[in-house]
């Protein structure tokens, strides 16, 4: 495996999106520090052209020791079958990212058509899909709940001001908690220009959500940044179990349960993520 991605879907921070018609960019993104990385045959792809990048991912996956997700096409869709069908089995198959879900069994029949053992990312883009979002994020096969942010503002007419987006990206956040999922993986920013792609990124960190889509390699550094733990929260978490632990882990207050709770987990994270203390 790619000596970059060490991290499961489960953490994962950046997932890069490739056009999945295009094999010439899988390799390059292959080497990119993306925790994960996504060939897209749904909404990048001419529907004349899916058969042909279809072939062109599976053939890519079938070679050597390649991984990816792939996102196929909705359940609505004619091109769905085919997706399922023809990707079922295919060495290289991390999972699949499935455009526009709208219910718990758009998720289990996806699941079971791939075989039983291949996770699903559940990619909300729709009022319906967030009014699910409950259902969805409990549905078998689900690995995790990600946001369309862009496919959810043409169908529902949200500007994509913070405020406006706030209430569906809450919404994963809380159905991914009843669900026992992950946080969610927040949509892509578009803007080329990395203090909007920190801003945003910000706002998804301070929501819970946990990961964001990505479409252009060099948004991941930054994406990968501002998702982990600072290394003074890795601080903080370090002196706090340093200290629970130099007095026999008793528990004082009622603040006490809650910082361990938060320092337990951005240890883990910077473990995971590798990020250290700060000097």
């Amino acid at each position: 495996m790619n000596k970059h991605r060490k991290i499961g879907p489960e953490d994962a921070r950046s997932w890069l999106l490739v056009n999945g018609s295009r094999v010439e960019l899988f390799d390059a993104a292959y080497e990119s520090p993306a925790d994960q990385i996504v060939l897209d045959i749904e909404d990048a792809v001419d529907p004349a052209a899916k058969d042909e990048a279809r072939r062109g991912v599976i053939e890519w996956l079938s070679h050597g020791e390649r991984q990816a997700w792939v996102r196929i096409n909705d359940h609505t869709t004619p091109y769905w079958s085919d997706d399922v069908s023809q990707l079922a089995g295919v060495p290289g198959l991390l999972g699949v990212m499935l455009a526009k879900t709208e219910s718990a069994a758009d998720v289990t029949e996806t699941f079971d058509r791939l075989g039983g053992s291949v996770p699903v990312l559940a990619l909300i883009e729709s009022a319906l899909g967030i009014e699910e979002a409950v259902s969805i994020a409990r549905a078998r096969g689900v690995v995790r709940l990600a946001f369309g942010s862009g496919d959810y503002r043409r169908d529902t007419g949200t500007s994509a001001d913070d405020l406006a987006m706030a209430y569906p990206r809450s919404r994963l956040v809380v159905a991914s908690r009843i669900g026992g999922l992950p946080g969610p993986v927040d949509g892509p920013t578009v803007s080329s220009s990395h203090p909007v792609l920190r801003e945003q990124a910000g706002v998804t960190v301070s929501l819970g959500l946990t990961g964001k889509l990505c479409l252009d390699k060099e948004q991941l550094p930054v994406i990968n940044e501002v998702i982990s733990p600072a290394p003074s929260d890795v601080t903080w978490a370090r002196d706090f179990l340093a200290d629970f632990d130099a007095r026999g882990q008793v528990i004082r207050d009622g603040s006490d349960l809650p910082r361990l709770g938060r320092a337990r987990k951005i240890q883990r994270l910077a473990e995971v993520f590798g990020v250290s203390p700060q000097s």
